[in-house]
């Protein structure tokens, strides 16, 4: 068995075999051009290949040794990385109580299929931007490929944990990235409209001051841009699929016309009235309830809770009441499409359908706003809008056919979750990978061994 295992032809039949499934799985025949390497790499042996060795040497320096397994290393890690596994952290409160801050977890690529990098050239295990910096690019763009995914072992599934590309953050202010650049273009556009231009305005003069607006970054401000999968890494909980309807009442998300599938952890933002006296601190940090998210003003505490936390709270003697602090129906709050012709706000929003591939929408300037975005940005088309007419690579258009999936996602930590409330779908060619399982849990609040929350450690994700 032993004289097997080091027989040189052994070891390239399955060095083979594994290349064979990779470029099935990848399905770029072009890359059978390369078996040759691999034949002289375990066979004929003509091109050193492995210059960093001296040849014909069996005991090499500890140098080269190092240097080979650094290597390995590195390649292996990516292969990994790119293909297979990645790990994150969650740095927000948006997905609590379902995940926590501090929480490091793994996300599985091969779920709903891992995504050939638009960018291929790029330092290792680096994002966007090279280690100790904060504006260098840690990639080329000499060469950009398109968007194509491998076959994976399941799809998107409704109330999956999804770690997907920042929508919205192909474009960002360089050292100012939060609020993103498009919040920042509504905002200052929305200072430079008069109160009377505000009653009345249209699409074409909201893009006006807008335009200006993008003017006023442009000049006071560095702009940068990135390809798809160098955008921020965001999680949070898809809750529409493509051609799902979605309709939102006082914080209650409906799907396709039934409520949303119960998420046990889920929080609202309440107030809780004492009776004048505090709230015992072990108490909220019985409740886990970070230091960072308790708002104590007088007699009122403002703080994000579940239902099972409320339940718990209302048992303290001077727990006077607990009201759920929801935006008004029929008022508007900076959500999406961001139109007058909206009235929504992040509790109470749509009916709203998720686009799908293949479907065919309507386009006017009341049904633009919903979809203008993924017809520009996402979909790669030129929109414009003149004189009250719609056209899309210059020529008149009344509806538009998708040639890609949408996702909705939102946080589990619902008033204090920037999620597509605030910027939209999620097309498919952003979704990263499905988080699987937390590894680590470290709480920030804590010190020592005891930041350490045991109880989360090698904990599944649903």
């Amino acid at each position: 068995m032993s004289s097997i295992l080091k027989n040189k032809w052994f070891k390239f039949s399955i060095a083979l075999i594994i290349c064979l499934l990779m470029i099935i799985w990848i399905g770029n025949y072009w890359l059978i051009l390369g078996l040759p390497v691999l034949f002289d790499v375990y066979i004929s042996k003509k091109v050193h290949w492995a210059f960093w060795k001296k040849r014909g040497v069996k005991k090499q320096s500890a140098t080269v040794e190092w240097v080979d397994a650094i290597i390995f290393a590195v390649v292996a890690a990516t292969i990994i990385r790119m293909f297979f596994i990645e790990a994150y952290t969650i740095p927000t409160s948006s997905m609590e109580k379902s995940l926590l801050v501090g929480d490091y977890l793994f996300v599985s690529k091969v779920a709903y299929g891992p995504k050939i990098p638009n960018t291929p050239l790029s330092f290792p295990f680096a994002h966007h931007t090279m280690p100790l910096t904060k504006s260098t690019k840690s990639y080329l763009e000499w060469i950009q490929w398109p968007y194509k995914r491998l076959a994976g072992i399941s799809e998107v599934k409704r109330n999956d944990v999804v770690v997907f590309n920042f929508p919205a953050g192909d474009t960002i202010i360089v050292g100012r990235e939060n609020p993103d650049y498009y919040t920042n273009l509504r905002g200052i556009g929305d200072q430079f409209m008069s109160d009377d231009m505000k009653k009345g305005r249209t699409l074409q003069s909201e893009k006006k001051y807008i335009d200006m607006a993008r003017k006023y970054l442009a000049q006071n401000t560095e702009i940068a841009t990135r390809p798809v999968d160098k955008q921020e890494n965001y999680i949070k909980r898809c809750v529409g699929l493509p051609g799902d309807t979605l309709l939102c009442i006082d914080g209650e998300l409906h799907v396709n016309g039934k409520p949303q599938d119960k998420i046990e952890d889920m929080q609202y933002n309440y107030v809780v009235r004492t009776n004048g006296t505090p709230i015992n601190p072990r108490k909220l940090e019985e409740l886990n309830i970070a230091k960072a998210d308790i708002d104590h003003r007088g007699s009122d505490y403002n703080l994000p809770l579940s239902l099972s936390k409320v339940e718990e709270l209302k048992k303290l003697s001077n727990v006077v009441s607990i009201i759920r602090r929801n935006s008004t129906q029929g008022i508007s709050e900076d959500v999406f499409p961001f139109s007058d012709h909206y009235t929504w706000n992040r509790d109470n929003f749509g009916p709203l359908v998720i686009p799908k591939k293949g479907q065919t929408v309507s386009l006017n300037l009341e049904t633009l706003p919903l979809y203008e975005r993924a017809i520009n940005a996402y979909e790669g088309n030129d929109l414009k809008v003149q004189d009250s007419t719609i056209y899309i690579n210059g020529k008149i258009a009344t509806e538009f056919t998708f040639k890609m999936d949408y996702y909705w996602m939102m946080g589990d930590n619902r008033h204090m979750s920037a999620d597509s409330r605030y910027w939209g779908y999620v097309p498919e060619d952003h979704i990263v990978g499905k988080a699987s399982f937390i590894w680590l849990s470290l709480d920030k609040d804590k010190t020592a061994f005891s930041k350490i929350r045991w109880n989360r450690v090698f904990k599944w994700i649903h």
